[in-house]
Parts: structure tokens; C-alpha cells; sequence
């Protein structure tokens, strides 16, 4: 099981900007898919966006255009690049891995995004 630790939420007022960080230790992480959820209060989680080994992306349509995800694989971190946020990006943001055939997702923690005036 891979250990995954994120970084980077906080308030932001719409339209701003953050970067979430994700720390992965204790497996391969090049071999391994990532990607990042969201869940805002009272609704499901939503995959917002995925990266494979390759670096081919994958994102909700709600982010496209707005949010890029990349991977450092010499530092074991991935990251989601969040460009004008909206107030409904609110949400716990969590980073997860899985190495392919995906069956399940190791989890994170989450961190907090919380976009408001």
C-alpha cells in the first residue's frame, strides 16, 4: 500500500489559484496511476483528474481547462495546478494511487480548498 500525503489547500477568494501537492512513499510511484478527488460538503466524490505512467491526463469536464495535474516522478509527488477557482470548487481535495489494472485507490488524507470572498 502506498503512503500518500498532501499539501497546498487553503482560502482562496474566486478566481485565484492554488497548487496541491501529493507525497507518495513506500512503492514505485512511476509504475503507479494517480489522481485527485473531491468532496464537496453533502455530495459524492468526484474524480477530478488522473495521471498514468505515460503522463496521459484525465479530467472532469467541471475542471477542464482550469486544472492540470503533473507528476515529478524523481520526487514521488504529483500535483494539481487549480486556475480560477470557482466558489463550487470548494471541497476536501484528496490524492490518491493505484497501480494498474486500477481495482481500488490508496487514499489520502485530503486538505481543505475553500474558495470564498
Amino acid at each position: 500500500q502506498v503512503q500518500l500525503v498532501e499539501s497546498g489547500g487553503g482560502l482562496v477568494q474566486p478566481g485565484g489559484s492554488l497548487r496541491l501537492s501529493c507525497s507518495a512513499s513506500g512503492t514505485i510511484f512511476s509504475d503507479y496511476t494517480m489522481g485527485w478527488y473531491r468532496q464537496a460538503a453533502g455530495k459524492q466524490r468526484e474524480l477530478v483528474a488522473a495521471i498514468d505512467s505515460g503522463g496521459n491526463t484525465n479530467y472532469a469536464d467541471s475542471v477542464k481547462g482550469r486544472f492540470t495535474i503533473s507528476r515529478d516522478n524523481t520526487k514521488n509527488t504529483v500535483y494539481l495546478q487549480v486556475n480560477s477557482l470557482k466558489f463550487e470548487d470548494t471541497a476536501v481535495y484528496y490524492c490518491v494511487a493505484a497501480r494498474p489494472p486500477i481495482t481500488k485507490w490508496d487514499w489520502g488524507p485530503g486538505t481543505q480548498v475553500t474558495v470564498s470572498s
